[in-house]
């Protein structure tokens, strides 16, 4: 399992947005049905434009688990624990299905970064029981750590992360 963490850590995804955790669910995340999302790999913004498929493979239909996708780079506050905003939750998703059984609490908002390269990451926590989650006030100054100790989440199960900047003209063709 420490292999699986090795790329979180390298990105800083471990350290700036997550404390570290045992993996212990798979989380398949796919735009378009064919760009697997893979840590560190770089998607174009205009391939990301839709929701994508998340599959929760691990649990059973009992268990619930919540998603975040989180911008960890925007510019902000010098206080990191306030520089992160929020793209989109999901909760109470059955294991061993998709995000589209969970309830939507904050729309998919287009990861759109205006200057240098932004890491987008998914988290996936297991729910320690169903319809428990309160959503943030705001997208803005959003803290996953702080989300996941308010909603009693405890440490993620699976997490993924890509990278992505502004596109030019010529690359949007």
């Amino acid at each position: 399992m420490a292999r699986m963490l090795e790329p979180l850590i390298v990105g800083r995804v471990i350290g700036d947005v997550l404390d570290s955790f045992n993996p212990s669910v798979k989380m398949s995340v796919t735009y378009n049905s064919n760009k697997q999302v893979c840590n560190g790999h770089e998607l174009y913004p205009s391939s990301v434009v839709s929701k994508p498929r998340v599959e929760v493979q691990g649990g059973d239909m009992r268990s619930f688990f919540t998603l975040v996708l989180t911008d960890p780079d925007v510019p902000g506050p010098s206080d990191p624990y306030l520089r992160e905003h929020l793209h989109w939750i999901v909760t109470d998703i059955p294991g061993t299905t998709d995000a589209t059984f969970g309830r939507e609490v904050v729309g998919y908002e287009i990861p759109r970064p205006n200057i240098g390269i932004h890491r987008f990451v998914f988290v996936l926590f297991k729910q320690k029981r169903r319809q428990a989650v309160t959503p943030p006030h705001s997208r803005d100054h959003f803290n996953t750590r702080r989300f996941a100790i308010e909603n009693d989440l405890g440490l993620p199960v699976a997490a993924v992360y890509f990278n992505a900047q502004r596109e030019t003209a010529a690359r949007r063709r």
